[in-house]
């Protein structure tokens, strides 16, 4: 009778051991909003259209992504791994983040870069974004952000687009992929 109920017992603490650890990471899981895996860097024209004439009209379009400016110059980025949380916490990590144009192609000038994260797809966009002051990008175009978005996001995230913008001018960098494995 004791074998039986020491087996019960050891039986009992097992499971709960298991399916606590099985919960704990169905949690982790769960509390992702939304992931990028990847980068794009900002080409500041999307489109140049000419219309015969005389006169010869030629109309420039900017690269703006959800009413963000795109940055003045070319910029490129080598990787990006970006994760949010449903509590508004993110961790972005890029590497290779540089001018890709001008006389310092290949480099930064030490500009500072903050996250922004938009939902919406279409007007009225709503910017969650890291500390403005921004973090520092390293020569190589490194950089890390440890911070939490504001406002909160909320009712998930349905078309997200984030970007990695200049503190400065709050102009576009690079815009991280979508992860959707």
């Amino acid at each position: 009778m004791k074998n039986i109920f020491f087996i019960s017992v050891v039986a009992i603490l097992i499971g709960g051991f298991f399916a606590s650890s099985v919960a704990a990471d169905g949690e982790h899981h769960h509390d992702t909003l939304v992931k990028f895996k990847g980068g794009i860097g900002v080409h500041p024209v999307s489109n140049v259209t000419a219309v015969a004439g005389p006169p010869l009209a030629v109309t420039v379009s900017q690269n703006i992504v959800r009413g963000v400016n795109p940055a003045g110059q070319i910029w490129v980025i080598d990787k990006l791994d970006a994760r949010v949380k449903t509590n508004g916490d993110i961790k972005v990590k890029g590497k290779g983040l540089i001018l890709g144009g001008g006389n310092n192609a290949g480099r930064t000038t030490q500009q500072k870069v903050f996250a922004t994260l938009i939902c919406e797809a279409m007007a009225p966009f709503n910017e969650r974004s890291t500390n403005k002051d921004g973090v520092t990008l390293v020569v190589n175009g490194d950089f890390e952000i440890d911070d939490v978005l504001t406002p909160l996001p909320a009712g998930g995230c349905a078309s997200p687009m984030l970007l990695i913008r200049n503190a400065s001018g709050q102009t576009w960098f690079a815009v991280g992929i979508p992860d959707l494995d």
